[in-house]
């Protein structure tokens, strides 16, 4: 099993940095021992202007065998057959994934000494398998990689190239390209997606395969729209770990859409104790010193729903529920709910508003009900206000028209409160590489032009007016962190209708 790296550079900044960010020399051909036999490591071309680093694993078929043995589905003899006659030794599968991460552990991690701008930036990276087994065709294979910033060229092989009437095999000759990613992404994306491709795994799959898939994954797999198969094929439809990788991931999602740790959702509240005064009043310290613009965001909201004189209130896409909490503390709200498509959202919002323990009158308040938000929805109708906080760029852009009816059209609430970051100020965030959204799972980030565009289309659409409101710090130059629309739809129609 084979596959090739290669890169194209200048003078400035040489292809055969290749070399330094694999940590293995142009000039040498270099083996290594692994668990299934022997990787080899050579560069078939060598130049300033362009550079190629060649993996080939060798397979100990003899030791996979013995390694093997016993495994057969209940003895049968075509099971056993099959240990000796099979792909192993010439596709690409869970086996080079393992070679990967072995020779070139250190380019995984996005770890290089000598070239360090250079393993943090985008390279111009073309990678070859010549025969990779794809459970899922041509389509799947750009249903995994496209969403990464891939160009995939993903061409079968045919059975026989002398009988072209056999048709095709279930191999195809993978081509990647891309100008976005580092290598340290390109070359996680492979580590996963091989095994995922060949819906197989040559070793014993256990608890610590869920480490190394998020590990593997941080950063892209929390969003990709093929996650649940992704995470299926990865550890080998064992359930009880995919659904704790799936949970995990669900918690990466909801901290990135809050600005939040992991920890601070998945311990959200304390089971058995209260916070204190003394820490209230430390929190609030520590806020007036740094206030996070999650929590700068949610007093916009607060401060835009009281003005409107909203009693009953949507929270859209609730999340873990920090708003709805928010609303709860002010008994203006008289009705809150809070709807997400997330079961796993839902949860920690209870637990986080103490709902199994809430008196009787203030749980009267609030609901929270599964719910998607690109269908209407007759329980969603009849509210004073909608709130759609860090939502729509979730979205895929075909599926935002649908939102869009859902909510303006079918819901109809007097006011509809959307928030949304501006792109234009990702320029300030030092720790955002060019070119990236803010979090994985963001399908789109809008220009304040852009979204002022949209929202001014849906309020004339819908019947409403629309302003604008920054949140945050408003630069001179590139405008605030995050921008809000107030949509708000004047009672009149409802009074012309009844009359």
């Amino acid at each position: 099993m084979f596959l090739t790296i290669s890169t194209r550079g200048d003078a400035a900044h040489p292809a055969t940095d290749l070399g330094y960010l694999l940590h293995k020399h142009p000039d040498k051909a270099q083996k290594f021992s692994t668990s299934h036999g022997t990787a080899h490591v050579f560069y078939p071309e060598v130049d300033e202007r362009r550079c190629t680093a060649a993996l080939l694993l060798e397979i100990d078929t003899l030791a996979l065998v013995r390694r093997g043995k016993g495994k057969g589905r209940g003895g049968a003899p075509d099971a056993a057959l099959a240990q000796y006659v099979n792909d192993r030794p010439y596709a690409a599968s869970s086996l080079l994934a393992v070679a990967l991460s072995g020779v070139f552990s250190s380019a995984l991690r996005g770890v290089c000494t000598a070239r360090p701008d250079r393993a943090a930036a985008p390279l111009p990276l073309r990678i070859e398998v010549p025969a990779l087994p794809a459970r899922g065709g041509q389509d799947l294979v750009r249903r995994l990689f496209e969403p990464l910033g891939w160009t995939v060229t993903a061409d079968p092989v045919p059975l026989d190239a002398k009988f072209p009437q056999w048709g095709d095999s279930r191999y195809v000759r993978l081509v990647l390209e891309s100008q976005t990613l580092t290598l340290a992404e390109a070359l996680r994306h492979l580590y996963v997606l091989l095994p995922v491709l060949d819906d197989a795994k040559h070793y014993w799959v256990s608890s610590d395969e869920v480490d190394k898939l998020l590990r593997a994954g941080e950063g892209w797999l929390p969003g990709h729209p093929e996650q649940h198969l992704i995470t299926s094929r990865y550890l080998s439809r064992r359930w009880s770990l995919t659904r704790q990788a799936r949970e995990r991931l669900e918690l990466v999602r909801l901290a990135e859409a809050d600005d939040s740790e992991v920890e601070q959702i998945d311990n959200a509240v304390p089971e058995d104790t209260e916070e204190t005064e003394a820490e209230e009043a430390a929190d609030t310290e520590a806020e007036q010193k740094a206030t996070p613009l999650a929590v700068q965001r949610r007093e916009a909201i607060l401060a835009a729903l009281r003005a409107s004189g909203a009693a009953r209130v949507l929270d859209l896409g609730c999340g873990q529920g920090q708003l709805v909490q928010a609303l709860l503390k002010d008994v203006r709200f008289t009705e809150i709910v809070g709807v997400d498509v997330s079961v796993r959202a839902l949860s920690i919002a209870a637990r986080r508003l103490k709902l199994d323990r809430m008196g009787e009158r203030q749980a009267a308040r609030v609901t929270l009900f599964q719910g998607s938000l690109s269908y209407t929805d007759n329980r969603l109708k009849g509210y004073d206000a909608a709130v759609l906080s860090e939502v729509i760029e979730h979205l895929d852009l075909p599926r935002l028209p649908a939102l869009e009816y859902a909510v303006f059209g079918h819901a109809r609430p007097r006011t509809v409160l959307v928030t949304t970051p501006n792109v234009e100020y990702n320029i300030r965030w030092e720790s955002l590489p060019a070119g990236h959204v803010r979090h994985g799972d963001h399908r789109f980030e809008w220009t304040r032009e852009e979204f002022r565009k949209w929202a001014a289309t849906v309020a004339e659409r819908h019947g409403y007016d629309v302003e604008f409101v920054p949140v945050g710090p408003d630069d001179p130059e590139v405008g605030p962190p995050t921008q809000m629309a107030l949509f708000h739809r004047d009672d009149t129609e409802k009074e012309a209708k009844a009359a």
